[in-house]
Parts: structure tokens; C-alpha cells; sequence
């Protein structure tokens, strides 16, 4: 069988690594929506559009589930997606309820990088109303960092003074917990680590989506048809080859170790 992966861009690697890292012996398809990357500073129209596009093609593949791995593309599309395929499709968004849940007991705030379009979304204010009784969730929009990530920028030097510049409005000893709200940006959870005070945690949502995915594998009967080689195959709506190489060169450096690969543009 073969899981299929969705993203706008080279983003969703980060959750398709801790995939390989849980079900090692699935098979991948990789699917970056080149042609119109970035979502987050779309409209809501154009990009269920662009998913919508996106998934048929990688239906024909022949894909057996589907992880939209992108919170804008998941709050537009991942329902209209559950009622055009009976395949098992898993969604994402911005891990609010455990940062809350984590933080209860510190007095700290959370505080949520996303995208302005996710930020703006209805999904996500219902999130946040939904588990943020304390009021203690702020958030700040990055319509950066994609484009960053996209272009491999990640200069420790360049990406701190970023990040401190996005930060000053904020007094971090006032937070315990800095949500990574967009599959990008685990990509610089390095170089958060190594200039955010020691007292503040990162937490993403991508190890919670990958249990949602082997839950759901079991529970439609194709837990165990575990048989593949950890393979991953690669296509890009724009067909350019060039990027593919660097979404081969993006999971490598997201998983610490070079894998077998296929390309499909």
C-alpha cells in the first residue's frame, strides 16, 4: 500500500519524517503543490481549489490514504476530501490543545506561529475558543518563514535575527510553550532551541498526526498490510525536477540520513 502526503510545498516533510520514524514499512507518495506555494497568504477559494486539483492527481497514483500535511489546506479542504474519497485521510491543526493542556499548571502563555491565512480562519478561532479557557493563547503570523524554508534558507545567523525581530513585541518570560502551527516551520526548531529561554518548549503537531494515521490505518483494516521497502516517490504540480531534488535533499536533512527514492513529476 501507499500513503500519500500533501503539502503546498517542502513542508509536510517534517510530518512524513516522523511517519518514517512510527511506520517505517509503508511506501510514500509525496505530493508539493508547487505551482502555488504558498497557501498561507492565499485566498480561501484559490487554495481548496489547488488542493482539490492536487488530490485527484495523486488519487490517480493510486494512493491508500492521504495525510494532508498542511494546517491552511487541512481548515479549507480536509472535509470536502472526506466525502469525495473513501480512503482514510488524515488532517492536521496547530497542537493549541495540548500546549494548553501542557501549560495549565506553569501560569505561562502559549504563544502560536501559523500562517496569516490559518490564523484568519474560522477553524482555527473555533480551536482556540474551544480549549483556551483561560484566555492565555496569543498568536503571531510568520508569512515569512515558508518562503524561507522553500528556498532552504537555514542560516542560523539569518534565521535568529528573524526571529527576534517577529518576537520583540513579546516578553518571552511571560511563555511556556511556542506552537509550531505550520509544517514548515519544524525546520528551524533547532534554531529556536538554541535562542528561545531555556523555560520554553516547541511542540508541533506532527506526532499527533501520525498516530491519528496508524489509528486509522487499523481501524479500516490496513494496519498490517505493512509490506512495503520505507520507500518514498515524489511529485510536484509543477513537474520541475529541480524540485524535486530538493524535496529529496529538504527530507534528508529533516531526518538526519539519506533514504531510496523514486521520482514521479
Amino acid at each position: 500500500m501507499t500513503i500519500g502526503f500533501f503539502d503546498s510545498g517542502i513542508g509536510g516533510l517534517s510530518v512524513l519524517a516522523e511517519s518514517f520514524r512510527r511506520l517505517p514499512a509503508q511506501n510514500y507518495l509525496y505530493m508539493a503543490d508547487t505551482l502555488h506555494v504558498p497557501y498561507g497568504t492565499k485566498s480561501e477559494e484559490d487554495v481548496k481549489a489547488f488542493v482539490l486539483e492536487s488530490i485527484e492527481a495523486m488519487m490517480g497514483e493510486g494512493i491508500d490514504a492521504l495525510v494532508v500535511a498542511c494546517n491552511t489546506a487541512t481548515s479549507i479542504a480536509v472535509e470536502e476530501l472526506r466525502t469525495l474519497y473513501s480512503i482514510p485521510v488524515v488532517g492536521m491543526e496547530p497542537a493549541v490543545k495540548p500546549a494548553v493542556e501542557m501549560n495549565r499548571a506553569t501560569g505561562k502563555r502559549v504563544l502560536v506561529f501559523a500562517t496569516p491565512l490559518t490564523l484568519q480562519l474560522p477553524k482555527y478561532y473555533a480551536l482556540v475558543s474551544r480549549v483556551d479557557d483561560r484566555g492565555i493563547v496569543d498568536s503571531l503570523p510568520m508569512p515569512e518563514l515558508v518562503r524561507y524554508c522553500e528556498d532552504l534558507q537555514f542560516d542560523k545567523r539569518i534565521m535568529e535575527d528573524y526571529f527576534r525581530a517577529k518576537l520583540s513585541p513579546f516578553d518571552l518570560d511571560d511563555y511556556g510553550i511556542v506552537v509550531l502551527g505550520c509544517t514548515h516551520y519544524p525546520f528551524y526548531t533547532d534554531t529556536l532551541r538554541g535562542m528561545l529561554p531555556p523555560h520554553i518548549r516547541i511542540v508541533d503537531g506532527n506526532a499527533g498526526t501520525v498516530k491519528r494515521l496508524a489509528a486509522l490505518l487499523h481501524r479500516f483494516g490496513i494496519a498490517g498490510d505493512a509490506k512495503g521497502s520505507g520507500n518514498v516517490r515524489f511529485m510536484c504540480s509543477g513537474g520541475d525536477p529541480a524540485y524535486i531534488d530538493k524535496m529529496r535533499t529538504a527530507l534528508e536533512l529533516i531526518r538526519g540520513n539519506a533514504i531510496e527514492t523514486e521520482d514521479v513529476l
